[in-house]
């Protein structure tokens, strides 16, 4: 019963600041919404099986994403020296770009750590070459510090998935594993709940193909494929100006 009213109350509060529909998607899916204090935002917390990850959704943390910007994240618990990223073509070519203006043309003789790491992995990191990215390679890129890692994360279903990603070739993706995390990026300006739905089944097949290969890498190296222990309430719902980067 007092749990009931906890959600009727925060149900209330949060459709009186514009986010009724999203707080009842949420809680028909069983996720935990909230509101971000100061700022125009909110913060959702959900689990595939097991393994929770956070939803948040608010300004911009990347200059290649305009306006609003969706970030969905997960903790995968093992082999946190992996560094992997897969992005459109369009953003890689800009991003491409601005390290050559930035540190040829400018004369910088190496890349500092205020420097995304999108880009700096683009340069430090074995890339994917067309012929190991078959059908993906019309419209994505990929590089890893651990370029086995990365062919079988994209040998299944998340490359089908990846094939029929919503939006036009230009539009910013990127998806990243990095010290242990899956991190999502796009843009986004009307967070509705179909559009939440989307991108949450991309994220949860590169969740579900992460931790699938995940465990066989570190089975094979004998390290512990448990889950690091991550709950909500590790991180408040106004982290969310401070993702990871």
């Amino acid at each position: 019963m007092l749990g009931s009213i906890r959600r009727w109350l925060g149900a209330a509060a949060s459709a009186r600041d514009g986010w009724g529909g999203l707080t009842s998607w949420a809680a028909d899916h069983g996720y935990t919404f909230r509101g971000v204090r100061r700022s125009d935002g909110f913060v959702i917390d959900g689990r595939l099986g097991a393994t929770p990850w956070r939803l948040e959704w608010g300004a911009s943390q990347r200059v290649y994403v305009t306006g609003n910007e969706l970030r969905i994240r997960a903790e995968l618990g093992v082999l946190p020296d992996l560094q992997t990223l897969v992005l459109n073509r369009v953003l890689q070519e800009a991003m491409e770009k601005d390290v050559f203006n930035q540190y040829v043309e400018g004369v910088q003789t190496r890349i500092d750590t205020h420097t995304p790491p999108e880009m700096r992995w683009l340069v430090m990191f074995p890339q994917l070459s067309d012929a190991e990215l078959k059908e993906l390679g019309n419209r994505w890129a990929a590089v890893s510090n651990l370029k086995t890692w990365l062919e079988r994360w994209l040998d299944g279903p998340l490359a089908n998935m990846l094939e029929q990603v919503p939006g036009g070739p230009a539009d910013p993706l990127v998806l990243m594993v990095s010290r242990g995390r899956l991190v999502l990026r796009t843009g986004l300006t009307d967070p509705d709940p179909a559009s939440l739905d989307r991108w949450l089944v991309l994220f949860e097949c590169a969740l579900r193909e992460a931790l699938r290969v995940c465990s066989d890498f570190a089975d094979a190296h004998g390290q512990s494929t448990r889950p690091s222990l991550w709950s909500p309430s590790v991180m408040a719902a106004e982290d969310i100006e401070a993702t990871t980067h």
